[in-house]
Parts: structure tokens; C-alpha cells; sequence
């Protein structure tokens, strides 16, 4: 069977530039490889055809006798032209592939591998009144200091770390698996390019001691529950001289024994007396800011609720407050005297002959259980 043209099977033209005919090569070798397809022989062929093609033009002296002329220029049964050069241009493109498909990219590290040190996070519970007016306070957190007697080195006084005889301080190696070549973290300095023959005592040769440190946080006023504070650089130290990462503060707000709090609004429960609530009058409720009154009107019913504007809580980003929801529920009277329940029977019946306006809703009630019946 015929050949095909390399630059057909590449899909490019006769006059692409060699970073043309490597991009589109290196499509179609992550499109059709074997290991990304087992069981296509298709794929397996397509890939076989792609990788001669980029052999071919990717050197220069092929490139040029396969233009002059054609397959019989390339082909060494044929008396074509020449020698190798192409294996090595295959493996640099490869290369580039697995670094795409593997996050490594091309590029050699020329040093340890740097690493950016772990976010920590610290839980403050506070109570309801801290968090809508705010404070500062003294949080101690777990902290890495360098380690004083080897200054860090992690080696032990009056020796020195010594260059890893593995990955020559590059802290990184590469394995060839096949046409494949893996670059990971040196087994034997764990990516640090570094050996330690005696270590300090002091840390086990780590180069760092773990003690706890004192830091000062300001909870702004209104912070809510769940709201995290950052503070920056105070979390655990990078790796071979990365930046530390950083530490957060979340808040999280004790039950308070007389409001819940939803978002920048308080709500409470208000117990009142059933004379009380027939009669009307003044009541007094609890804010964060001090006392409010207000007045209960005659007939109040329970699950009444009332609004005082602006006694809630003024948010993180609000511009004002929220409003205090007080939420009215008329208490029965418990253990009553003879006196008492007499009294009662009296009243209950002069609501009686006193006809439905005195009960309303109960008479709406009963209106509604005849019809149901009827």
C-alpha cells in the first residue's frame, strides 16, 4: 500500500514552520497514543503514522530530501537519504506531551522544588454581644520556629548539609517508564536536594521546632457566625524557602439565652399574661443596646409579633441595623388557688352570654367544623 504524505497525515502545509508541524504532532500523538486508547488498532496505527511523519520533518536534512523526493528520498532501502537525528526530535516533542497531559511542562527544575507552607485554621466561639460590637483579643496558635542550634540547617553544629548524590541538588528526578519520562521529588532528600549525614539533635535534623505563638485578632462588630478572619503569613512555613501559608480565624457564636440572631436581625420570645394581652399596656424588652418598650394593644393574640426597627444587630457590611422581632406567646396560669379558679369560671362565663365578640376566632372556628360537617 501507498504512503501517504507527511503533511497530509499532520494536516499541515508543505511550507508550516517546524513549531507548526511539533503542535500539530503533538495533537495528534495525545489523540490517538495507545495508552489513551488500548484497544483501538486504529488508534495504534494513526499514532505509529504520525510518529514517522514528525520523524521526518522534524529534521532539517530529511525534511529536505523527502521534498526533493518523496518517500524514495526518506526510505534507506531506497538509497534515500540519511541518518538519525529524528529519535532524538521524537523524544523532545514527547517529552512535551506528557509534561501537557501531566502538569510537569517541559522545563527541568534547576533547584529544589519551592512550596507554598499549609493554611491553618483556628475556631473562636464568642457570644452574641462580641459579635455585634466587636473586640480585640489573644488567640495562641502552633507555629514552626527555625531551629536556634543549627540555625535551621537541620544538619548538626559544626557540619553542614551535603549536596543529594541522587538528584545532584536538583531535588527532583526523572523516570523513564518506555517512551515516557516521569519527573517527581528525589526519594532520598524528598525534594529538598539536600542530605543530612548528622542531624541536629535539637529537631531530628527537620531544622525546625514546633512552639506555639501568641497573635492579636480584631473581630470587627457584626461578624457573624461562620465568618473567617485572615491573617496572612501565620499559617504553617513553605518547604525549601516557600512563602508560609496563611491562617484563619472562624467565628463561631454561643446560643444566647434570649435572642437568635438570622443574618442582621434578632428575634425573642415574649411571655405575657392573658390579662395582659385582653387588656393592653406597656411591656420592656431586652435589646444588646439597653431597654425598649413598647405597647401592646387590647386583644393581642398569641404568635403576635412586633418590630422594633434598628434594635438588631448592624452587619459586617451593612450600612445599618437589622430590627429586633419580638414574638409575643400568652402564658396560662399554672397551680391556681380555689379563689383563683373561681374567679375564672365567673369570667369565662360572662364571655359566654357575652356572645362571639368576646371570642371571635373560636366563633369563626366552630362557623368553619359545621360546614365541614354539613
Amino acid at each position: 500500500m501507498a504512503k501517504r504524505d507527511f503533511y497530509e497525515i499532520l494536516g499541515v502545509a508543505k511550507n508550516a514552520s517546524d513549531e507548526e508541524i511539533k503542535k500539530s504532532y503533538r495533537k495528534l500523538a495525545m489523540k490517538y497514543h495507545p495508552d489513551r486508547n488500548p484497544d483501538s488498532k486504529t488508534s495504534e496505527e494513526k499514532f505509529k503514522e504520525a510518529k514517522e511523519a514528525y520523524e521526518m520533518l522534524s529534521d532539517p536534512q530529511k525534511r529536505d530530501a523527502y521534498d526533493r523526493y518523496g518517500h524514495a528520498g526518506v526510505d534507506p532501502n531506497m538509497g534515500g537519504g540519511g541518518g538519525g537525528g529524528g529519535g532524538a526530535g521524537f523524544a523532545d516533542a514527547f517529552g512535551d506531551i506528557f509534561g501537557d497531559i501531566f502538569g510537569g511542562g517541559r522545563g527541568r527544575s534547576s533547584g529544589p522544588q519551592v512550596y507554598r507552607g499549609a493554611d491553618l485554621r483556628y475556631n473562636l466561639e464568642i457570644t452574641l454581644e462580641q459579635a455585634a460590637n466587636g473586640f480585640d483579643t489573644t488567640i495562641r496558635v502552633p507555629s514552626w520556629d527555625a531551629c536556634e542550634p543549627c540555625h535551621g540547617s537541620g544538619a548538626k553544629p559544626g557540619t553542614s548539609p551535603v549536596t543529594c548524590t541522587t538528584c545532584g541538588g536538583h531535588g527532583q528526578v526523572r523516570m523513564q517508564q518506555g517512551l515516557f519520562s516521569i519527573q517527581q521529588a528525589c526519594p532520598k532528600c524528598h525534594g529538598t536536594g539536600k542530605m543530612i549525614a548528622d542531624p541536629c539533635t535539637a529537631c531530628s535534623g527537620v531544622g525546625r521546632i514546633k512552639r506555639n505563638k501568641t497573635l492579636e485578632v480584631k473581630i470587627p462588630a457584626g461578624i457573624d457566625n461562620g465568618m473567617r478572619i485572615r491573617s496572612s503569613g501565620n499559617g504553617e512555613p513553605g518547604v525549601n524557602g516557600g512563602p508560609p501559608g496563611d491562617l484563619y480565624v472562624e467565628i463561631h457564636i454561643k446560643q444566647h439565652t434570649v435572642f437568635q440572631r438570622e443574618g442582621d436581625d434578632l428575634h425573642c420570645e415574649i411571655p405575657i399574661s392573658f390579662v395582659k394581652a385582653a387588656l393592653g399596656g406597656d411591656i420592656e424588652v431586652p435589646t444588646l443596646s439597653g431597654k425598649a418598650s413598647f405597647t401592646i394593644p387590647e386583644g393581642t393574640q398569641s404568635g403576635k409579633t412586633f418590630r422594633l426597627r434598628s434594635k438588631g444587630v448592624k452587619g459586617v457590611r451593612s450600612g445599618y441595623a437589622g430590627d429586633l422581632f419580638c414574638h409575643v406567646v400568652i402564658e396560662t396560669p399554672v397551680k391556681l388557688t380555689e379563689k383563683q379558679k373561681d374567679l375564672l369560671r365567673s369570667f369565662e362565663q360572662l364571655t359566654v352570654e357575652g356572645g362571639a365578640k368576646h371570642n371571635p376566632q373560636s366563633k369563626s372556628w366552630m362557623d368553619k367544623v359545621k360546614k365541614f360537617f354539613d
